[in-house]
């Protein structure tokens, strides 16, 4: 358990040190993606207002063009390059302007012109060229701006931002890895703690309970049948079921696999055995009972463990199952899996909770705790078998009068 806390601390702090970063660097570079395509199209928006140039005017001492008054730097019509084409409604061309830029000769212009001219898009980017499309009296020009520079600053700065994330994540995942230990350490040390406490218990627990029902078989022989002797017996043989599944779930929460031998058996015929012993039972309290065992199948893992598992599925399914129910076990092979099932019909299921199943202590009907005489932790001592083996339990109810407990294992 330890061991799971520790990487759910480590995966949750990397995930969320992961979304602020994201968050961050994602609205900075998108802020100055945004940034270039709005000073672009404001020149843009001044060379279409002018036939694809700048406006030529006085410029007061000291002053700027008060035409290209919304740009930053009076400098912006000598930095900018640019370049126009003026086509006809058949994408024919009638002129051509590139005395603002070197890298583009007019067949390129052309050829730039009639691409975008077949485009749904009155603006975009077209490699690294900003363009805009107007509709003049004499066709429809179309003018391209150079955005090289700011987009390679662009480029620059995301290449940057993301390197710069990915090494501070990595330094924080290395930083995670050396304190989460010390982190959950006052965690480790109270289960630890807990654990002891209730190994410890139960060995002193068990002292006394021996010592009752002992001394009850000799009132039992001296007094004869007793209800309340009876009472007795039956009680310390729940305190004694009790803290034996407390004291095994205990272990096998930290154990994998098992201190118990792994070895290769034929878990059908384990399977088939033990569920045999639950005929009688179930014959008594007039239910009916079915198995559905593949032969054949064999398994390697802890063979008492197994049978402990579907000794727990079983009598849970005998318990909650009404007068004149339905109880069933299966066993099959699918793929690299076996696939066990305990079906039994109920009088009513929570839906809504049966993940809670497997709970310590945890009984979805509560009114009839004292009637079937469990604890609520048949479950948990069922699922800790199940993740000690590597394998998956799980609770399902189709109309809320059944209920179906599946577990996989891995062969």
């Amino acid at each position: 358990m330890i061991k799971k806390l520790r990487i759910k601390l480590i995966a949750v702090s990397m995930v969320s040190l992961f979304t602020v970063l994201l968050v961050i660097a994602g609205t900075i570079n998108l802020m100055n993606y945004i940034g270039i395509i709005k000073d672009a199209d404001s020149i843009l928006s001044v060379l279409a207002e002018n036939d694809g140039v700048f406006p030529k005017s006085e410029v007061p001492p000291g002053g700027m063009n008060p035409l290209i008054h919304d740009f930053r730097s009076p400098e912006v019509p000598y930095e900018s390059r640019y370049f126009s084409v003026l086509l006809d409604g058949s994408g024919s061309v009638i002129s051509v302007d590139t005395g603002k830029i070197a890298a583009i000769d007019t067949s390129e212009a052309i050829e730039y012109a009639q691409t975008m001219l077949e485009k749904s898009k009155d603006k975009g980017f077209f490699e690294n060229y900003r363009y805009t499309k107007q509709v003049t009296e004499d066709g429809i020009r179309i003018i391209f701006l150079d955005c090289y520079r700011g987009l390679s600053t662009f480029r620059s700065f995301l290449l940057t931002s993301i390197g710069v994330s990915f090494f501070g994540m990595l330094a924080v995942f290395i930083l995670m890895i050396l304190l989460s230990e010390k982190i959950v350490k006052p965690i480790s040390d109270s289960y630890e703690k807990q654990k002891q406490f209730i190994t410890d218990a139960g060995h002193e627990i068990k002292t006394p309970l021996t010592i009752i029902d002992a001394d009850a078989e000799i009132l039992e022989m001296d007094y004869g049948d007793n209800e309340w002797l009876k009472d007795i017996q039956t009680q310390v043989k729940r305190l004694t079921a009790l803290t034996e599944n407390l004291t095994l779930l205990s272990r096998l929460e930290e154990q994998s696999p098992l201190q118990e031998m792994m070895i290769e058996f034929p878990v059908s015929d384990v399977v088939s055995e033990t569920a045999q012993s639950f005929q009688g039972p179930a014959k008594t309290r007039g239910k009916t009972f079915s198995m559905d065992i593949e032969p054949m199948l064999s398994f390697r893992g802890g063979e008492k463990s197994i049978r402990q598992l579907v000794s727990i599925l079983l009598d849970n399914a005998l318990k909650y199952s009404p007068e004149g129910g339905t109880v069933s076990i299966s066993l099959k092979k699918q793929n690299k899996s076996l696939c066990l099932k305990v079906y039994n019909t109920a009088q009513n299921v929570d839906t809504h909770n049966l993940d809670r199943l497997f709970d310590r202590f945890y009984r979805g009907d509560k009114s009839r705790s004292s009637e079937t005489g469990g604890y609520g932790i048949g479950l948990s001592v069922a699922k800790a078998i199940v993740t000690s083996h590597k394998g998956k339990i799980t609770a399902s109810s189709k109309d809320g009068k059944s209920l179906t407990i599946a577990v996989t294992l891995p062969i």
